[in-house]
């Protein structure tokens, strides 16, 4: 799959009418892609900002256990999060994306979290998507499409109220896992609205 697409930057505008889709504050839901993507959808290439989730990987492999296997003894699947570290950089990225891809192209791209937002792939359906390669596909054209999948998997969540009402340790559960609190995602989503409304 070719990863580069247009990588037409967001304007203003698209942060706002995202944010006004889902009625949340404009800051409020900047802050996130300023924690996600550090405030921008595309690396250097203009691929989408993307990391792969090896423990997502074998989780999705579980009923190919050949395919699963392979993915272990080539050390992009493990059962829990965190046995090997990221890799540094998004060449490095993409290079494990693809080797995943060669495994099983379907559940690779699920297994990975694309763009401003960082959606994972899995959930392309509550990001307003009929599949992940669409998912992929969209997030690649544009970074407004990135805030349109974002702003949309916010509200299949119901995690529109949380960040309307600037709850971020809420938000931040429902966004980035149960275990938030252990990279202060919450402290960073406040500190980032904090510095917009300055």
């Amino acid at each position: 799959m070719n990863f580069s697409g247009n990588a037409a930057k967001a304007t203003e505008n698209d942060f706002r009418a995202a944010a006004e889709s889902i009625n949340v504050p404009y800051e409020a839901f900047r802050a996130v892609t300023r924690v996600e993507a550090a405030g921008s959808g595309f690396d250097s290439d203009n691929r989408p900002k993307a990391l792969f989730e090896r423990h997502i990987f074998y989780k999705l492999l579980k009923e190919k256990p050949d395919l699963q296997q392979q993915a272990v003894d080539e050390k992009l699947a493990y059962p829990k999060w965190g046995m090997l570290p990221y890799p540094k950089g998004s060449d490095a990225v993409y290079e494990e994306i693809e080797r995943a891809c060669k495994i099983d192209e379907d559940a690779a791209l699920q297994s990975t979290s694309w763009g401003l937002g960082q959606i994972m792939g899995m959930n392309f359906y509550a990001a307003g998507c009929a599949s992940v390669k669409e998912m992929v596909e969209k997030a690649g054209e544009s970074e407004g499409n990135q805030l349109k999948q974002m702003a949309a998997f916010i509200k299949y969540s119901k995690l529109d109220d949380e960040l309307r009402n600037l709850d971020w340790a809420g938000f931040a559960k429902g966004y980035n896992g149960p275990g938030y609190a252990q990279n202060k995602y919450d402290e960073k989503l406040a500190n980032a609205y904090e510095s917009l409304i300055a």
